[in-house]
């Protein structure tokens, strides 16, 4: 039913009619590292969102896009606010644990974001997002086994411009964002300052006492500046600090709250506090050499996030977590890119360290609080070199290799009690999150790989119209030690690499003059020693959190997507995309039986909903002395499963969000009003299964569960200024 309605949209819009359309315009993208390419061009599954796509999508931070793109997830996972729990094409992590890697890797302004944890917060005065589907291991690196996120901001500009905006949303949000820009020294020396303030009082309402629930404070302020000495030699500074400080999750049970409300009861409201400060450098010498271009991204990005939930989700005090990530990296990437005859030749090193200290504090009423945590210091070594041979004008042959060296040096400490005459029984004590220290009692490890990423494409274009690929990658995500040790008389838990093989075919094609832009990917993962993390409720600490090598699996998928310009003032598009995986090998126990057997490979793999689809339309007209805009969109999302013991689950959503506005023909100011998730669907973060005692609220029927609710309906108004 759903796929044959998935299809019939687009079949409806591919049969319509078709207005001429302006092919320039498209939005240059960085995913080849060369800087001179459009998303129709390159042999990748890609979505690019410009400034005005993302304006009209109200975008503020990255979930905003997680319906929008084919077999993407994009969502906070909800234990800590800004926490990442990206998946693309079925390849994700379900986790807060700081010393497990992602999955998807994000990177702003060319610098990867090393910890999850803080990677989504409030984005704005952004020039495009670009989604890369599919590994990119040969020149993003390990950790990006799904795909890749690159998230660039506004440069510079060589002439005066002003902009600000302020919005105000349900649950009394109100966002202001401000930024000049201009030349400093003409020809020579540009800047640009942008700040964001937004207050949110909170869209829940605390069933516990009535108040209202999940209030945030967001602070940040970025400045740039870009050198251009002569037209060889061009550099550009970005530094950035912000500060966010919030309620912790509205976490609902579902063993006292249906899963088809926003209703839920906690004594404590907890907290999510993050303090982040960035600064990235990237110059760039045009050489005669091969007429290239040498680019040097020295970064360094340090993050201290904490926050506090209520885990039992009851009105009574049963089990609480505080969590402290302290996180430092600085990278450095140098790479090449040009031209030798029919060969185009990108080349380059990379060095990243990462510093990280992990806290986990548990609180029971009863017991002793039990402390322990981690502390690593991670470096990765890389080279890596790609080729594209031009062997006519309609073929190209890609081939390109990155080796990777990867070193982790860490010192873990298993959650344990820290207090009282139970330290006797349970052991030494952990350590104390208020003043930042924990004993390493329990292991010092020191763990390296090294790994060969290689990647070949061919490509075929009979007419610019027309782009026909297949590609064949291998990536690799890093192992590493778990940080979250909570099993007695267990030691800390170390994981393997996963490796990740990847066969993709594509087609891009425009049609009509034009008007009609087709793109169909089919592909198949086959995933070795694939990382899982396990989530076992366990009466003596609340919730057991395994990360470990679960076996081989293969997700195999498609995704089409369509954009049909109707009239010239009408446009429509639409997605819908696939996902098919199962377990071929099984060698660790899933389900908790403490067996492993049949019963684990049968598991369904968690995150990988089957369907997701949807329709957008956009129209414009001439009113008044302006131009009236309206879009409206919506998406589906099958349900999945949360996690690997296929108990806890992500809700089936159909997502219906709605922007109008109105710009003055000056260009000068606009007006909008909009509302996401109008249909008032239930979603959440996680779905973590909690023991199935009274204390958790269980009554016989369903199972008690930690759920980060994500907001449901949201009106908003918004006023641009532009100058």
């Amino acid at each position: 039913m759903r796929v044959g309605a998935a299809f019939c949209v687009l079949l409806a819009i591919a049969c319509g009619p078709a207005w001429a359309q302006d092919p320039e315009g498209e939005i240059v993208v960085t995913g080849d590292k060369r800087g001179e390419s459009y998303a129709q061009d390159l042999p990748i599954a890609l979505n690019v969102f410009g400034a005005d796509e993302l304006r009209a999508r109200n975008f503020e931070d990255l979930q905003s896009l997680s319906f929008a793109i084919p077999n993407v997830q994009f969502e906070d996972i909800g234990t800590g606010r800004g926490v990442a729990n990206f998946s693309i094409r079925g390849v994700g992590i379900n986790s807060s644990i700081a010393s497990v890697d992602p999955a998807v890797g994000l990177f702003v302004d060319g610098m990867y974001v090393g910890l999850n944890a803080g990677a989504i917060t409030d984005t704005f005065d952004i020039e495009a997002v670009e989604v890369l589907r599919g590994p990119q291991g040969v020149l993003y690196g390990r950790n990006v086994t799904g795909g890749a996120v690159l998230l660039r901001t506004r440069d510079p500009s060589e002439s005066f411009e002003a902009r600000g905006r302020v919005a105000l949303e349900t649950g009394r949000n109100v966002i202001a964002d401000a930024s000049m820009s201009g030349p400093l020294a003409p020809g020579l020396l540009y800047g640009r300052l942008a700040v964001l303030h937004s207050d949110d009082a909170g869209w829940f309402e605390n069933r516990r006492d009535g108040s209202q629930f999940g209030a945030n404070t967001t602070y940040v302020i970025r400045a740039s500046l870009r050198l251009t000495p002569s037209p060889r030699f061009d550099a550009t500074l970005r530094v950035e600090q912000g500060f966010a400080d919030g309620d912790g999750p509205a976490g609902q049970n579902h063993a006292l709250f249906s899963r088809d409300s926003f209703d839920f009861s906690i004594d404590n409201p907890g907290y999510a506090q993050t303090d982040w400060e960035q600064a990235i450098l990237e110059a760039n010498w045009r050489v005669a050499f091969g007429d290239g271009v040498i680019t040097s991204i020295s970064a360094w990005r340090d993050v201290e996030m904490g926050w506090a939930a209520d885990i039992d989700s009851t009105p009574n005090f049963v089990f609480h977590t505080r969590i402290l990530n302290l996180h430092t990296q600085r990278s450095q990437e140098l790479r090449y890119a040009g031209a030798f005859g029919a060969f185009d030749v990108t080349a380059g090193a990379y060095f990243l360290n990462q510093e990280l200290k992990y806290f986990d504090e548990r609180n029971f009423p009863l017991t002793a609080r039990r402390v322990g945590g981690g502390v690593g210091d991670f470096t990765t070594w890389a080279a890596f070199a790609n080729a594209d041979w031009r062997a006519s004008d309609a073929l190209t042959l890609s081939a390109g290799l990155r080796y990777t060296r990867e070193e982790k040096d860490s010192h873990i400490s298993r959650v344990r009690a820290n207090n009282g005459a139970i330290v006797g029984l349970l052991g030494q004590q952990g350590g104390d999150l208020d003043a930042r220290t924990l004993n390493f009692a329990d292991a010092t490890l020191s763990q390296n790989w090294d790994d060969l990423s290689p990647r070949v494409a061919l490509q075929w274009r009979p007419s610019p119209q027309t782009n026909i690929y297949a590609t064949w990658s291998r990536a690799f995500r890093s192992g590493g030690a778990n940080f979250r040790t909570t099993t007695l008389g267990t030691p800390p838990q170390t994981y393997d690499e996963e490796r990740q093989a990847t066969v993709e075919i594509g087609w891009k094609q425009d049609l009509l003059y034009n008007h009609l832009r087709l793109n169909v990917a089919l592909f198949e993962n086959r995933i070795d020693d694939m990382q899982r993390e396990t989530n076992l409720p366990d009466p003596i600490s609340g919730v057991q959190q395994i990360v470990l090598n679960a076996g081989d699996a293969v997700i195999r998928g498609g995704e089409i997507e369509v954009r049909l310009a109707v009239t010239p003032n009408l446009s429509i598009s639409a997605q819908a995309g696939y996902l098919d995986g199962a377990y071929d090998r099984v060698t660790a126990d899933l389900n908790g039986d403490l067996l492993v057997n049949e019963a684990d490979r049968a598991l369904e793999i968690p995150r990988l909903a089957p369907w997701t689809y949807g329709a957008s339309v956009d129209y414009e007209q001439p009113f008044g002395p302006g131009v009236a805009s309206l879009r409206v969109a919506y998406n589906h999302r099958d349900q999945a499963f949360y996690n690997d013991t296929n108990l806890g689950q992500l809700a089936e959503a159909d997502m219906v969000d709605a922007n109008f506005a109105w710009e003055h023909g000056s260009g000068h100011w606009l007006v909008a009003l909009y509302g996401e998730n109008l249909l008032d669907e239930p979603t959440w973060g996680g779905d973590t299964i909690l023991p199935s005692s009274t204390a958790f609220g269980f009554s016989g029927g369903a199972r008690p569960t930690f759920s980060p609710l994500n907001k449901g309906r949201v009106f908003g108004a918004e006023l641009r200024l532009r100058y």
